[in-house]
């Protein structure tokens, strides 16, 4: 029996549009194949002169509430950049009632768990995904996969915008400035492009992790942070010459009861699995105490790989919840 899920969008950026989009591209597949119709009820957005030209602005408003007081809406998602008013907006949802999808890392970082015992104590569930990798499915695989083994640390590129920035200083030659306009130009880096190149983006994302796989984070301010602003060309190309490459990567470890993690540039030779990962993708090198290492890899930025992580986990909620009432004809 086809069911009807009703949602909201929290922010139209680069990642909302790409939500709406690919739900209105999909819309046969999710009737044959998924058996369900998606309505979208409300578009909230701070700034609405901004989405003029869009088909369907009565769609946007600006009025959060409009959200929190339609009892038809199953399903948030949230794609709002910062903490605030993401967390206030992601709370209020989830003791509304209404399911949380996020692909806010920083909000994530800081209030994660925060979220998911609040979710548990409201009866509802909460995708988060699309935080962490682009769209590989690295959450998912962590929640469902891997429950025999005991991971012991995780390895990672999980910024497309500076492994792009540091792969084209080694394949063109060009400068760090040069290449970093470049990402920006193809919406690879935000105008301020701050979190990407200078690790924060990385640190929330590893965050992220550290709370799935040991049940909580380190010290933040214990945690090595460097960005990739100060690599040159010339020491790119005296690696490239090695057949080593630089890349800026994420790694944390549990051991003794302790987790190190950190963030920085470092130099791989060819027999690291990271040592290939290039351009906007990202790449997660996880080792179980069983398994061994296993990578995975995969676009990290841009509007689609996002929009398709926060789209597969609507996918698994609406099917957890077939029999529930929020989610009956």
């Amino acid at each position: 029996m086809l069911k009807k899920v009703t949602i909201a969008l929290l922010g139209f950026g680069t990642v909302g549009k790409g939500v709406y989009q690919s739900l209105k591209n999909h819309q046969n597949r999710m009737k044959n194949e998924l058996g369900f119709t998606i309505e979208i009820a409300a578009i909230v957005v701070k700034h609405p002169e901004k989405h003029h030209d869009f088909g369907d602005t009565t769609l946007i408003t600006t009025d959060f509430h409009t959200v929190l007081n339609n009892p038809d809406i199953d399903v948030v998602l949230e794609a709002i950049v910062g903490r605030e008013p993401a967390f206030s907006y992601v709370k209020q949802s989830i003791e509304a009632g209404k399911h949380v999808i996020t692909a806010n890392k920083e909000m994530f970082a800081h209030h994660g768990s925060t979220i998911i015992e609040l979710s548990k104590d409201n009866g509802v569930q909460i995708g988060f995904e699309a935080t962490t990798a682009g769209g590989i499915p690295v959450i998912n695989t962590i929640k469902k996969l891997f429950q025999f083994n005991t991971i012991n640390n995780v390895t990672a590129i999980l910024n497309g915008t500076s492994n792009y920035i540091l792969t084209e200083m080694r394949v063109r030659e060009v400068s760090f400035e040069v290449a970093l306009k470049q990402a920006q130009e193809l919406g690879y880096a935000e105008v301020d492009p701050t979190n990407d190149i200078e690790g924060y983006d990385a640190f929330y994302k590893l965050m992220i992790l550290s709370q799935l796989i040991f049940g909580k984070q380190p010290d933040w301010y214990s945690i090595k942070r460097e960005g990739i602003k100060n690599i040159t060309v010339k020491e790119i190309q005296k690696y490239k010459h090695q057949e080593r490459r630089v890349k800026h990567v994420a790694s944390i470890e549990f051991q003794d009861g302790n987790i190190t993690a950190c963030v920085e540039p470092i130099v791989l030779t060819r027999e690291h699995p990271l040592y290939s990962i290039e351009g906007v993708e990202n790449a997660v090198v996880i080792e179980g105490d069983i398994v061994g290492k296993i990578t995975l890899s995969g676009p990290g930025a841009g509007a689609l790989p996002t929009a398709s992580a926060m789209l597969e986990d609507l996918t698994l909620i609406v099917q957890s919840n077939r029999s529930t009432p929020i989610l009956a004809n």
